[in-house]
């Protein structure tokens, strides 16, 4: 980390772990730019990031075109992570597994299933629409008794080590010349409008070109210090383990009808989780220890009895370690908001990636830099991500949300 002795940038991201840390090996791999970068991190050890704390894994199963066009590049670039952001021949790894989602649906979802899939076909994703004896000649751990279809990733899905893509990132930023300021922002400061500085609590003033905001959990609070306003809570989501004596063979991430998953983690072992209901989800404060408390009875009564009717072999488990983590979730849509924060010209949105922020991560930090230096998005649209729809109270409707 560099001290925070350094006083203006052309732009100041403010979050340096996966989004921010990509924003700024994007915007310093455009020739077009010629700037200065700052990036702003309240803890560079990222120990209460969604960056490290997730399930960590990729799809293109959306039902929203523009969300499958990002997994799309985004599956391409954890492919070729190792050509893309080496630095002085050492090549990251990350452990990229396809193993492919697996949506289960009841008679009720099915037609659901198979509208999303016709869709993600149509973007040139690899997914595929499979009745109950299909399913079960592909997986013949599965309980298929209640389910009408399923829709599976044969490729480009999957999952790897979240903890390595950021650290990819945030190394090969640095290398390119991205500094990283170890603080917290306490003050954004405007004239008219247009963002001209932040303050850290250190009392550090950095003025800045551009003002990006990719905080994660500090989003909301970091845009009301713009005088934006963004619907934006962060949530807490637990993250279970387990090991499993015997065979689940080829275990994709399964998505089972209740809405728990699972996914294999190394040999007979899994990971798995769930949203829990709106009325019962806990809020997640960075600050209070009370926010990163695990809740084991949401195992014990809700995911592994789902789990376990799936997968009969989850009905003999032995329960693992596990850990709470921050969810930003866009209360509007459960979908990101990317762009241009509505009047204030200079500030840009990076938040409520709602679970979707590691794989989202390549496409996202590109098109922030395109849209930072030439002003447009060049190769992928984003624009529905936009703040736009948030002012206009317009959801971009998505129907696969785990």
């Amino acid at each position: 980390m560099t001290s925070a002795a350094s006083h203006s940038a052309d732009v100041v991201i403010v979050g340096g772990a996966v989004m921010g840390s990509s924003a700024a090996y994007h915007l310093l791999s455009d020739p077009g730019f010629k700037g200065r970068v700052i990036v702003v991190e309240k803890d560079p050890t990222y120990q209460l990031s969604a960056s490290a704390l997730s399930a960590a894994s990729i799809r293109q199963q959306y039902s929203s075109a523009v969300n499958i066009r990002i997994s799309l590049y985004g599956i391409q670039f954890l492919r070729s992570i190792g050509d893309r952001l080496a630095v002085d021949g050492d090549r990251p790894e990350i452990g990229l597994k396809e193993g492919g989602y697996l949506y289960c649906a009841s008679e009720a979802g099915a037609s659901v299933l198979a509208e999303n899939q016709a869709l993600q076909a149509a973007e040139g994703a690899d997914i595929l629409f499979l009745k109950p004896d299909e399913l079960k000649a592909r997986f013949p751990w599965l309980n298929v008794e209640d389910l009408a279809a399923g829709t599976w990733g044969r490729s480009g899905e999957g999952w790897f080590d979240g903890w390595g893509l950021l650290q990819a990132f945030r190394r090969k930023a640095r290398s390119l010349g991205a500094e990283y300021v170890k603080g917290e922002v306490a003050e954004v400061e405007r004239e008219g409008n247009a963002v001209v500085a932040v303050r850290l609590k250190d009392g550090t003033r950095i003025a800045c070109g551009t003002l990006v905001n990719c905080a994660g959990s500090g989003g909301r609070a970091l845009a009301e210090m713009a005088g934006v306003r963004i619907p934006v809570q962060a949530k807490r989501r637990y993250v279970f383990t387990f090991s499993c004596k015997e065979p689940v063979e080829n275990c994709p991430l399964l998505i089972d009808t209740s809405g728990a998953y699972a996914r294999p983690e190394g040999e007979g072992a899994f990971i798995c989780g769930a949203s829990p209901e709106a009325d019962v989800d806990p809020d997640w404060f960075d600050e209070d220890p009370a926010s990163q408390e695990i809740d084991f009875s949401f195992f014990e009564e809700f995911i592994w009895p789902s789990l376990a009717h799936r997968v009969p072999a989850f009905e003999a488990i032995r329960p693992g370690r596990a850990w709470s983590g921050p969810y930003d979730m866009c209360l509007l849509d459960h979908n990101a908001i990317v762009g241009q924060a509505g009047d204030v010209k200079n500030f840009y949105l990076c938040n409520g990636f709602s679970g979707h922020g590691l794989q989202q991560s390549p496409a996202i930090g590109r098109g922030l830099a395109e849209l930072i230096v030439h002003g447009v998005f060049r190769t992928l649209d984003l624009s529905e991500l936009g703040y736009e729809r948030v002012l206009a109270n317009r959801p971009l409707l998505e129907r696969n949300v785990i």
